[in-house]
């Protein structure tokens, strides 16, 4: 099929590929002329000939993807599918599938994660929305997961993929915290002389070996005592939005709310464990971290 693919950052640029080494045409735009096969949203859903047509943006949330949001409502035609694979806000979801409704454009959210190993392992793909909306993507979806069984789920109705990802995020933000908080407990105690190779392992016949311990062995490789970065770690919005449903539904969530107030420690005084949690965001998403006596890169 053909996609309109809005957005061709780290995690769009190698969706795209993903989609096209499947065998799908993707129509790409991006602000970055280098980086777009087409130079505005016009020229991209012109290339997508008479439809039914879907787009899909992969914007940051708020203010870009409403506007996107805007414009595809102008451009786009009755029967066509707008999805937002960005991080917006689950309760956001409702308020672009009215918007996009009263054109007759269906729309769907979708969790994407996968990070910048998505292009050769998928991406872990959380979807919400109508059925028939859903039937119109999934080509695009079945070529973005991984291979196997696993790897996709229409999660429920719009909003639903968001949601999802959402709280998959909260959880990871409390994996990370227990490694960097034991990685720091070894490294400070004085009887435990490799903790690198501890890390290592762990890797395989313990109950906690994951991807996500194979990449702070990853990290250490390249800087034993992480001794090169900065104690500090952002939060992009989704820890907090966790907590705040959480206390919407009367949830409770020590574990990720404690994860998430361990970040805010690294605005302060420099964190060893923020250091793992620095390294682990930048081996599995490409994210920026801060270099001692440097720029972040």
């Amino acid at each position: 099929m053909d996609l309109g693919l809005i957005g061709l950052g780290k995690m769009g640029g190698n969706m795209r590929e993903r989609i096209r080494r499947a065998g799908h045409k993707v129509v790409g735009y991006d602000r970055d002329p280098e980086l777009a096969d087409v130079h505005s949203l016009q020229e991209l859903v012109e290339a997508l000939g008479d439809g039914p047509r879907v787009v899909w943006s992969m914007v940051p949330a708020g203010v870009a993807t409403q506007s996107t949001v805007d414009e595809l409502s102008r451009l786009l035609s009755p029967g066509d599918v707008v999805v937002d694979g960005g991080n917006s806000r689950w309760n956001e979801d409702e308020k672009h599938a009215a918007e996009l409704a009263e054109h007759g454009i269906g729309f769907v959210d979708c969790g994407v994660s996968g990070g910048v190993w998505g292009l050769e392992n998928g991406y872990a793909l959380m979807y919400g929305g109508e059925a028939e909306h859903v039937a119109a993507v999934q080509p695009i979806f079945d070529a973005l997961k991984p291979e196997g069984e696993f790897g996709s789920v229409h999660a429920g109705r719009v909003g639903a993929g968001h949601f999802a990802k959402m709280v998959h995020n909260g959880i990871e933000y409390a994996m990370m915290q227990a490694f960097a908080e034991g990685w720091e407990l070894l490294e400070a105690a004085e009887p435990v002389t490799d903790v690198r190779e501890v890390f290592r392992s762990w890797q395989e016949g313990t109950v906690i070996r994951s991807w996500l311990l194979d990449l702070a062995v990853n990290a250490l490789d390249g800087d034993e005592h992480l001794e090169k970065l900065r104690g500090y770690a952002a939060d992009s919005g989704e820890g907090r939005w966790t907590v705040e449903a959480a206390l919407d539904n009367r949830v409770p969530l020590p574990a990720i709310t404690a994860s998430l107030f361990a970040r805010f420690s690294s605005r302060q005084d420099d964190s060893p464990q923020m250091k793992m949690i620095a390294a682990l965001r930048n081996q599995f998403g490409g994210h920026a971290v801060e270099n001692i006596g440097g720029a972040g890169k």
